[in-house]
């Protein structure tokens, strides 16, 4: 049986409508893992960890590594990419589904491996996955984070060699430097690199990376605030003023 792909921004409720399931919790458990079998079977080689239910009946949520979410009808006959939206409530589901399975949980960061910068009280708290070559995170750092304060700002220094192959040095001797703090704002904000620093030294840049890739960080700059919600991005100071207030749930 050969895969059908349809491939859709999102669905809409006027061609499928949405209805809750009312399967019995053993019919779905079983249907549940049925469905993650099919699925396997037709995608060899592709770790599925999850499959759940929606509210459109007859489709299906398949999680693949990676938090990379799809959907499926019962026989995993046919493939659906793209967000499936309550049109009532103009939401995205398949976006707030993904912002749950990217939740991180931010106390148990190694922040020994960051660069901690403290302005003001710090009393927010705020890590950011970021490259040293990554003209995003150098705007992030000149716009969004420049005027704010009350807040620690933890740099986990991650650089991307496959597209910026000179930062992972630049993040060694940033590292490496005697006020990491200052050299990393000096390089970030003016691009000079501390003039006495090594490159030597004992630093966690290569852990970084994995650990970035293991919690779904695939470009920079990555934000991880208290609540656990990871977003990508420049976002704008007003949104991360805002993320800032969330409470982890």
């Amino acid at each position: 049986m050969h895969f059908k792909k349809i491939t859709q921004t999102f669905l809409a409720a006027g061609l499928i409508g949405l209805t809750a399931c009312s399967a019995s919790a053993d019919n779905s458990t079983k249907q549940l893992a049925d469905v993650k079998a099919r699925v396997t079977k037709q995608l060899p080689g592709k770790e599925i960890t999850s499959v759940n239910v929606t509210p459109m009946k007859g489709i299906f949520e398949v999680v693949m590594a990676g938090n990379m979410i799809v959907y499926t009808d019962a026989k995993a006959d046919y493939l659906i990419f793209g967000d499936m939206v309550d049109v009532a409530k103009r939401a995205s589901l398949t976006e707030a589904r993904l912002a749950e399975l990217r939740k991180v949980d931010f106390a148990k960061l190694p922040f020994d491996t960051a660069i901690k910068e403290v302005r003001g009280d710090g009393s927010r708290k705020l890590a950011v996955f970021s490259d040293p070559d990554c003209p995003f995170c150098k705007q992030l750092e000149r716009q969004s984070l420049k005027d704010m304060t009350n807040i620690t700002i933890y740099t986990f220094l991650m650089p991307l060699t496959q597209l910026h192959p000179d930062a992972a040095r630049k993040a060694r001797i940033i590292w490496c430097a005697q006020d990491r703090a200052a050299a990393w704002k000096e390089w970030i904000i003016n691009e000079k690199l501390p003039a006495n620093s090594k490159e030597d030294c004992d630093n966690p840049v290569a852990s970084t990376v994995q650990l970035g890739a293991k919690l779904g960080i695939n470009g920079t700059p990555g934000l991880i605030f208290p609540s656990g919600r990871m977003v990508p991005g420049a976002i704008a100071q007003a949104d991360i003023e805002k993320l800032l207030l969330e409470k982890a749930k």
